[in-house]
């Protein structure tokens, strides 16, 4: 072999380790670089993942668009799903009971989850599933109470369609209980409003400048069918199979002025009829038409809050409507109702313990209902529906979450007697 030639192929031997070594580094460092990547990408995922699902970190809830605060959850976050919910339980003692039908009482009232997603900046699903009296059973149920696809347009005008909460009074929208004093919600927004009050509809809603916020939406009726002395609790259709024959129309406008900072004053508005075509073996049940006229106020300042309501109704064809459902004449469903509370509350806590990390709100509740207001001629006024109630109680709150209750309410009926009660209750949102 020629001199040269054993000099180049003693070099290459030598060299051949090194070469080797190289690649060797090279893929390693491939290696090193592919696995970077995908951790990176799963860090990502796993980011995202936290974003859409878990419980935000913050401890209060913010109400949006008329919702509950636990309710308005979707519409704080980013993109994906959102899961939230409440619940609420009590135990109830009637003072001087003297029936069976008045003995004391314990209920999981209701615990409900709010499931809802947002596909994007303009459109956004959200649902509220009740589950009641800690059964499916006899006594509980299963019901859907909120479920809408919002379309989000402008902040003056945007659109919404679905299962929706009619918005009328205090609680029919913000019904979650660190949000109410009290451990039963005021009666006038039971029997006048009622109070949890969904039906099947379309509408606008949106705010006018800084100050003003509407709600505006056309929804199945009532049907009268289920009106009583008592009130038109009965007639709600839920948004299961409803009968559209007859529909309504709703408003409500609330307006906070700046110049008043914890001030807010506002009012709703409902029409429709109620007859939807039905018949009963007497004859044809009239149209029926209802309206429902509410004005509301609230002031919050520091650890005082005050509420007032005022509700009102008036039924058109009403002795035609007793007589067809064969009502009794002393029980009939009235031609106009009434009811009307005040309450007000404020925080001692700071004053007893000089912090603010909890609060402790002693609140005083006066309210008068009146569900036989006016009665059509030939029937009497069931005065039994006709009271008024008298409610003091504390609300605690270890976390601004999660509240314990005690209440103790006294009913003064203009016919009749009713129990006090003494109740105890406990809630939560998240």
């Amino acid at each position: 072999m020629a001199p040269a030639l054993r000099i180049l192929f003693a070099a290459l031997v030598i060299a051949a380790p090194a070469i080797a070594d190289d690649d060797a580094v090279r893929a390693r460092d491939d290696r090193i670089a592919d696995l970077e990547r995908q951790m990176g990408v799963l860090v990502d995922e796993l980011s995202r993942l936290r974003t859409q699902v878990a419980v935000p970190e913050e401890p209060e809830l913010k109400s949006f668009y008329g919702l509950g605060p636990a309710a308005s959850k979707v519409y704080g976050s980013n993109r994906g799903l959102s899961i939230g919910g409440y619940g609420e339980a009590f135990y109830t003692n009637f003072v001087g009971d003297e029936s069976d039908s008045d003995r004391d009482l314990s209920d999981f009232l209701r615990f409900v989850t709010y499931i809802g997603y947002k596909f994007n900046e303009d459109i956004v699903f959200n649902s509220e599933i009740e589950y009641e009296h800690a059964s499916t059973g006899e006594a509980g149920s299963v019901s859907v109470e909120l479920a809408t696809l919002d379309f989000f347009w402008k902040p003056e005008v945007n659109f919404r369609a679905g299962l929706m909460l009619l918005p009328m009074g205090f609680l029919n929208e913000v019904h979650e209980p660190p949000f109410f004093y009290g451990v039963q919600r005021p009666e006038t927004e039971r029997r006048i409003l009622p109070s949890t009050w969904r039906e099947n509809g379309v509408g606008l809603f949106g705010k006018i400048g800084e100050s003003i916020e509407y709600r505006t939406y056309v929804t199945t009726g009532f049907d009268a069918t289920g009106f009583s002395d008592s009130g038109i609790r009965g007639g709600r259709q839920k948004g299961s199979k409803a009968l559209a024959e007859d529909l309504a129309w709703v408003i409500r406008a609330d307006w906070t002025p700046e110049w008043v900072p914890g001030l807010q004053l506002g009012g709703s508005f409902y029409v429709g009829d109620s007859g939807q075509d039905s018949e009963t073996a007497v004859g044809d049940v009239p149209d029926a038409q209802l309206w429902i006229g509410e004005a509301h106020a609230q002031y919050r300042k520091g650890g005082f809050h005050s509420r007032a309501l005022l509700a009102y109704s008036q039924l058109s064809d009403a002795s035609d409507l007793n007589a067809a459902l064969g009502r009794p004449q002393a029980r009939p469903i009235a031609s106009k109702m009434l009811g009307a509370y005040g309450e007000v509350a404020y925080d001692v806590w700071p004053w007893l313990f000089g912090n603010e990390e909890k609060a402790l709100e002693p609140f005083l509740r006066v309210e008068y209902v009146d569900t036989q207001f006016e009665v059509p001629s030939g029937y009497s006024a069931n005065r039994r529906n006709a009271y008024w109630l008298y409610t003091p109680g504390i609300n605690f709150y270890p976390h601004p979450n999660v509240v314990l209750k005690i209440e103790y309410r006294n009913f003064n009926s203009r016919g009749g007697t009713r129990p006090d009660e003494l109740s105890l209750g406990m809630g939560f949102a998240f």
